[in-house]
């Protein structure tokens, strides 16, 4: 039986309850539940304002939270999970993707993003990465994976129905080739949608049952609401909300609640976000 799969080490001695989920819920899409969060992000604007101002750095609202999201994954180590053929895994790395449109027309093609995220990265070096990855897809128009899965595409119906067949086989017993993996969203640990980008605010996005990706995170647009403040007074604040959907399978909403409390904390203290995602974070759990 084997223990290890290429992009997961198999997870062992969970209670009995866990181990009974995956046959109960076999699909992760049966399994996922969802919760939105608003984040206020009053003091976040600020500091990239400064910041891009003096510094002529460039970084975005996206560039945060996906620092905020990649160092909450690292301490919480259940949201980089994954089930597939019944067991549990844990991913070595934690990897993000996105999708990247070409134009902000409806017609516009749209190119999918996949990164890899290292335990000393911080909010200056992810928001390079992302800057330079986005304008490099946009000049070559197209990605390796956007290549194959024109290939793949074009094909007969009767072809694709037997060669997906084949992949959810070898899917199952953890011996999908690196070749039809590398790059797929499917297969990262957090997928994400800046429905903000667009002036879209938050909503549900489901899993899916294909590949190994047990969290979607969709980011709505920035705006202003009216808050009570801790002095008694209402204030217009910066606020975005991100509405999260995750296989329940891997943690109970304890889990998530506490989770939550570190991306928060992140993104209302900016200038923690210049530390290394490694670096634990000053919240109680």
């Amino acid at each position: 039986m084997k223990n290890k799969r290429r992009d997961g080490v198999r997870v062992k001695g969970l209670d009995g309850y866990h181990n009974i989920l995956p046959y109960i819920m076999p699909k992760r899409t049966e399994a996922e539940v969802s919760m939105t969060e608003q984040f206020d992000v009053t003091d976040l604007v600020k500091y990239m304002k400064e910041r891009n101002e003096e510094e002529g750095v460039n970084i975005k609202i996206f560039h945060s939270i996906v620092t905020a999201v990649a160092r909450t994954v690292y301490h919480r180590p259940r949201l980089n999970w994954f089930i597939s053929g019944r067991y549990y895994y844990e991913r070595p790395d934690i990897t993000f993707s996105f999708v990247v449109k070409q134009k902000f027309e409806d017609t516009a093609d749209e190119t999918l993003m996949f990164m890899k995220v290292e335990p000393d990265m911080n909010i200056d070096s992810i928001s390079k990465l992302i800057l330079g990855d986005v304008k490099k897809v946009r000049k070559a128009k197209s990605n390796d994976l956007d290549k194959l899965m024109n290939f793949v595409g074009s094909l007969p119906r009767p072809f694709l129905e037997g060669f997906f067949a084949t992949l959810r086989r070898l899917e199952y017993h953890g011996v999908m080739p690196k070749a039809l993996t590398a790059g797929d969203p499917n297969y990262s640990s957090v997928l994400l949608s800046n429905l903000g980008s667009i002036g879209a605010d938050s909503c549900y996005h489901h899993l899916s049952n294909y590949g190994t990706c047990s969290v979607m995170i969709t980011i709505g647009k920035l705006h202003q609401e009216q808050k009570l403040m801790y002095d008694g007074t209402w204030q217009p604040r910066d606020v975005i909300n991100c509405t999260f959907n995750i296989d329940e399978r891997l943690a109970d909403g304890f889990y998530y609640a506490k989770s939550l409390r570190i991306m928060k904390y992140l993104l209302e203290h900016p200038e923690a976000m210049e530390e290394p995602i490694s670096q634990t974070v000053p919240v109680e759990l």
